[in-house]
C-alpha cells in the first residue's frame, strides 16, 4: 500500500516559482511511492484549514510556498489531533526558515530531500497562543513584508523589502516596553525586537547571534534600543550588518519563555506575516514540537 501525501502549495509565493516545477515535484514524489493529493491555497489561512481537516490517512504533509506558508502548515499541525512529519519545498523571496535547516534552494532538490531525508524536531514559538516557526518580531521594518505588494516581492526579491524599509526610516517610532524573563526585568524604549528559532533572518545569516541551534528549548532574543541620533542609528546597522551584538545599543539573551507588556497595542509580525496588536505578548518555546523532514 502507497504512503499517501497531502501536498499544499502556495501558487503565487516567489515569482510563481511553483508553476513551472509543480509536475517535476509531483513526478519525484510519485517516483518515490507516494500518491499525492496537490492543494493550491486560495487565500490567507487557507493551508491552516486544509491541514486541520485533512484526512487522517496521510503520511506526510508536503507544502511550497514561502515561510508564511510554512507557518500556516505548522499552525494547523499544531492544532491537529494527530501530528505527522511536514516537509518543505521553499518558493519564497527569503526562506530563512529552509536556508537554518540546510533545505536545498532549488525545488527539485528540495522534493528530493523530503522523499530521502530524515525527520528532524525542532522546536516551535507560540504568540500569546498562535505558533510561529522562526520568528516573532515587532517595531521598525517588521511592518516592511506585510505591506510589501506581492509582484513587487516576485521582482525584486529582498530589495523589496530594503526599499519599502529605507522610506520608513525618517519615521522611526519607538515603543516602550517592559520585558520579563525568568527573574529578569528590562523596561526601555525600543525601535525594533526580534524573538527567533533561526541562524537566519531576512536572508541575513548569523544575523540572530552565534551557537544557535533550533532544538536547544531556547529563543535568541534581541531588543534594539531607541538611538539618540542618526550616528547611533548608523551603529546599530552597522552592528546587525556585521553580526556584530553592541550592547550599548542592544539588549541580547536567551530564553524559553517571555512576555512583554506596553501601554499601546503594537503590531507585530510572525514568520513575516501580520500577527495582530497587542499591549501583551506572552512568547513560549515548545521545545520539539515540530517534526520537519530534512536532508539527510
Amino acid at each position: 500500500m502507497k504512503n499517501r501525501m497531502l501536498f499544499i502549495y502556495n501558487p503565487r509565493a516567489g515569482k510563481e516559482r511553483i508553476r513551472s516545477n509543480l509536475l517535476d515535484l509531483i513526478d519525484i514524489f510519485t517516483k518515490a511511492g507516494y500518491e499525492v493529493t496537490a492543494y493550491p491555497t486560495q487565500y490567507a489561512g487557507d493551508a491552516t484549514r486544509a491541514v486541520i481537516e485533512r484526512d487522517e490517512n496521510y503520511q506526510l504533509i508536503s507544502c511550497s510556498g514561502g515561510d508564511g506558508t510554512l507557518d500556516e502548515v505548522v499552525n494547523g499541525m499544531m492544532r491537529s489531533r494527530i501530528h505527522i512529519p511536514i516537509g518543505y519545498v521553499p518558493a519564497g523571496s527569503t526562506n530563512d526558515f529552509a536556508m537554518s535547516l540546510g533545505i536545498p534552494a532549488a525545488m527539485k532538490a528540495a522534493a528530493q530531500a523530503i522523499t530521502e531525508g530524515k525527520d528532524y524536531a525542532c522546536d516551535v514559538g507560540t504568540l500569546n497562543g498562535e505558533c510561529f516557526v522562526y520568528i516573532a518580531a515587532f517595531g521598525v521594518f517588521t511592518d516592511v513584508s506585510y505591506q510589501t505588494r506581492q509582484d513587487l516581492k516576485n521582482v525584486l526579491g529582498h530589495m523589496a523589502y530594503l526599499m519599502e524599509g529605507m522610506k520608513k526610516l525618517s519615521e522611526i517610532r519607538s515603543y516602550h516596553m517592559k520585558v520579563t524573563y525568568g527573574n529578569t526585568v528590562i523596561e526601555d524604549d525600543f525601535i525594533f525586537g526580534m524573538i527567533t528559532n533561526s541562524i537566519s533572518v531576512g536572508g541575513f545569516k548569523r544575523i540572530t547571534g552565534k551557537y544557535v541551534e533550533l532544538d536547544d528549548g531556547v529563543f535568541e532574543v534581541t531588543l534594539i534600543k531607541l538611538p539618540h541620533n542618526m550616528i547611533e542609528l548608523s551603529n546599530i546597522m552597522a552592528a546587525l550588518m556585521d553580526r556584530d551584538i553592541n550592547t550599548n545599543y542592544m539588549y541580547c539573551f536567551k530564553t524559553d519563555h517571555l512576555t512583554m507588556d506596553s501601554a499601546e497595542e503594537i503590531a507585530w509580525t510572525r514568520d513575516g506575516e501580520y500577527g495582530g496588536s497587542h499591549r501583551h505578548v506572552e512568547i513560549v518555546n515548545e521545545n520539539k514540537a515540530l517534526t520537519i523532514r530534512i536532508p539527510q
